[in-house]
């Protein structure tokens, strides 16, 4: 073996003790209660992963994206990464990326909140930005050419760079912090598909340990997502960029696996907006539009529990936390400028969290 090859691989197990001892010294998320008419007999539960030191839960997807391609040696002294990302995924891989010493790129469209830029170059990272979503795949492969970097390509290896049987992944996580609740295994986890790595993720686990939970995916308006899963593949699916930064893509992207899905919800981005800004008011956290997508579909789920009598527990997530987007989700005229009028749908879940029942906006 030559001295080169030592040495790379004497970096490599720095890099990854690094990472690994990051990971060690991190205390687990919390799962908070939502509070809801007891006489509903359902219980909800947030997981709140804009706790993890890079603020989302693309840090989770950040560390096994660096672990796979250190392992994989893709990823040696001096790598450039760069990744295609619309947000929160670069800003945690610029905490990495620092964290053993590597320069790293983000690529993302010109629309990325200001917030999440700042964040990024506070890690050292830099911001390549674009006009169009369809652009970030092609121009972060050309940036890796021709830095001789390293593209992260989180689209494609999110579902096999993270270990779906256990290993403290997400879904195991989520079931041993239930193990005292009065409904342990959830009737619902609800998430979200960016990348589509989580929701592979919790899908196979839950099908591993044979758990009866129900995995059910929310996906913006005009994405690419749930056409494909209404139509088992018969035609491509393709959509629009989202509006929702994180979720929701123009393609299918390789990560998505729609087999491992019991249900999908459509869900349109006021209504992602207007979720989200009620979670505010009814338990004081401040959070994404992503968990506001999330939790309009979790009240329909909630609301055809209620209607069915049929009692248990239902869990999500809390993506990230409100103050990336105050100059955005969070700014009456930025809403205005995108056409996003949350007050019906603000409207709806009031009436709901009344009554109990779900009635949809005209």
């Amino acid at each position: 073996m030559s001295n080169s090859c030592i040495q790379d691989r004497a970096w490599a197990h720095e890099a990854i003790r690094k990472i690994e001892a990051e990971n060690n010294r991190s205390a687990d998320t919390h799962l908070y209660a939502v509070p809801l008419p007891e006489h509903w007999g359902v219980d909800l539960y947030l997981k709140d992963e804009s706790t993890h030191r890079s603020g989302s839960l693309k840090h989770r997807l950040a560390r096994s994206l660096f672990l796979y391609g250190l392992v994989n040696g893709w990823i040696t002294e001096g790598t450039t990464i760069v990744e295609a990302s619309s947000g929160s995924t670069a800003v945690s891989e610029a905490y990495f990326a620092r964290l053993i010493g590597l320069p790293f790129i983000a690529v993302m469209t010109k629309t990325t909140s200001p917030e999440k830029i700042a964040l990024i170059e506070e890690f050292g990272g830099a911001c390549l930005l674009v006009d169009h979503a369809s652009e970030v795949y092609a121009v972060a492969e050309q940036t890796a050419r021709t830095s001789g970097g390293y593209y992260m390509d989180q689209f494609t290896f999110a579902e096999r760079a993270t270990d779906w049987r256990g290993n403290n992944n997400i879904a195991e996580s989520i079931f041993e912090q239930l193990a005292l609740e009065r409904h342990p295994v959830p009737e619902w986890i609800v998430v979200g598909a960016g990348t589509g790595g989580t929701s592979a993720t919790i899908g196979r686990y839950l099908r591993y340990n044979r758990h009866s939970t129900k995995l059910a995916v929310v996906d913006p308006e005009n994405s690419a997502f749930f056409p494909a899963w209404r139509d088992a593949g018969e035609s491509p699916a393709t959509g629009l960029p989202s509006r929702i930064e994180g979720i929701g893509r123009p393609r299918v992207e390789p990560s998505f696996v729609p087999a491992v899905i019991d249900h999908m919800i459509q869900v349109p981005d006021a209504a992602s907006v207007a979720a989200m800004r009620h979670l505010k008011k009814l338990t004081g956290l401040l959070a994404g539009p992503s968990t506001g997508t999330n939790l309009w579909g979790v009240w329909q789920l909630v609301a055809r529990m209620v209607a069915d009598g049929r009692q248990g527990s239902i869990v999500s997530l809390m993506c990230d936390a409100g103050d990336r987007y105050t100059r955005s989700y969070y700014d009456a005229r930025w809403l205005a400028t995108q056409g996003l009028d949350p007050a019906p749908y603000e409207a709806v879940l009031g009436s709901f969290h009344e009554t109990g029942n779900w009635n949809s906006p005209a």
